[in-house]
Parts: C-alpha cells; sequence; structure tokens
C-alpha cells in the first residue's frame, strides 16, 4: 500500500520557520527521526519511508504555495495513487497552535495551497490533516502573520507535534482513516506530574 504525504509551505530559506511552513516542518522532523534525506525532485523535494509493509512518499512541493496542486498532481500521477492515498499537512489559522483535525473530504478553509489542490484534482475527496496556528494578529495583518516566524516555544512543539501526526498517518494506513481520525482529533493528554505533592499541614 503506497500514500504521497504532501507537506505544504513555500520554498527558501527565508519562509523555513514560518507559520505557513507548518506542513514542510513536520515532514522534515519526520524525516530526521527516521533517518532519511530528502532529495530534489520534479516539483519539490521528496523523501521516501517504509512502515510493515507500507511506503509513504513525502513530498514538499517547490511550486509555492498557490500552486501546490501542479505538484500534487504530477506525483499522484507518477505513482498511479487514487486519492484517498494522497495525504495533506497544512497550517490553519482556524485553530488554536497544537490543534490537530483531520478530515477526508470538504472545505479548504481558505487556505490558498489546499484551495489550488481542489481546483487542480477538481476534487475533494482527499485526506487532509491542518495543524493549528493561532490567529492572535489585528486586522489587515493576516498576511505577516502567517508569514511570520514561530517563537522559540512554538518550535520546540514541532517534534511533538510530528511524532503525534506521524502516528496517525501511520494509523491511516493500518487501521483506516475513520479510526485514525478519532485518535488523532483527540487532545494529547497532558504530562503526568512525577512530583510527590506537597501534603497540606494538619
Amino acid at each position: 500500500m503506497n500514500y504521497l504525504v504532501v507537506g505544504l509551505g513555500n520554498i527558501g530559506a527565508e519562509y523555513a520557520s514560518t507559520r505557513h511552513n507548518m506542513g514542510f516542518m513536520i515532514l522534515d522532523a519526520w524525516a530526521q527521526a527516521s533517518n532519511v534525506l530528502f532529495h530534489t525532485d520534479r516539483y519539490g523535494d521528496i523523501a521516501e519511508i517504509s512502515f510493515k509493509g507500507r511506503h509513504f512518499t513525502l513530498l514538499k512541493p517547490s511550486t509555492y504555495m498557490n500552486l501546490s496542486g501542479n505538484a500534487v498532481r504530477y506525483w499522484l500521477q507518477k505513482l498511479d495513487l487514487p486519492l484517498e492515498n494522497l495525504i495533506v499537512i497544512s497550517d490553519d489559522l482556524n485553530l488554536p497552535f497544537g490543534t490537530i483535525r483531520m478530515r477526508t473530504s470538504g472545505s479548504c478553509g481558505g487556505h490558498n495551497g489546499l484551495e489550488n489542490i481542489t481546483w487542480t484534482l477538481e476534487s475533494d475527496q482527499w485526506i487532509r490533516i491542518r495543524v493549528g496556528i493561532g490567529n492572535d494578529f489585528a486586522r489587515g495583518t493576516q498576511v505577516d502573520f502567517v508569514l511570520g516566524n514561530l517563537s522559540k516555544e512554538e518550535m520546540e512543539q514541532i517534534p511533538g507535534l510530528s511524532e503525534r501526526i506521524v502516528q496517525g498517518i501511520k494509523d491511516i494506513s493500518t487501521i483506516g482513516p475513520e479510526r485514525a481520525m478519532n485518535t488523532l482529533n483527540t487532545k494529547p493528554k497532558p504530562p503526568k506530574n512525577t512530583e510527590e505533592s506537597p501534603k497540606l499541614s494538619e
């Protein structure tokens, strides 16, 4: 079973740590944790990862966000994959930072990259995983916000977010999208406090 996993973002060092590059960051973290490297190919950078007989082609499009559909269409056709084996990871302004939402179809929520993919493929019947970046910006400054850099504290959360998303993608390939969605869309439990609680004075 083969899958195309697309992380959305913009190419160039100046965009590397920006909120709009959340998809790139998640795939970079996955590749690093798996000890694989991206290589430049047509329409983007590609990495290959296998898991329990499943094969994942990771794609970071080089077409810039608004033309992401060109890269996705090319690689779907090259790999001869059906739409249900396409998984796209993007940032989302409508979700608090770090919140993850997976859907198997539906609205693009105003995201230019997702909208271009839908328009190019002439279908919205593919899996999208949206990662919240929050919306703490003044009216009229949305572009500056999404193209602004993540804070140090936010960057430190990327490996954990990637771990959750990667597990969700593996679940999609093993137990199916519906069950994976139920797990991935659940908020992670906060870490337990291992320190002994102070006793109340009598």
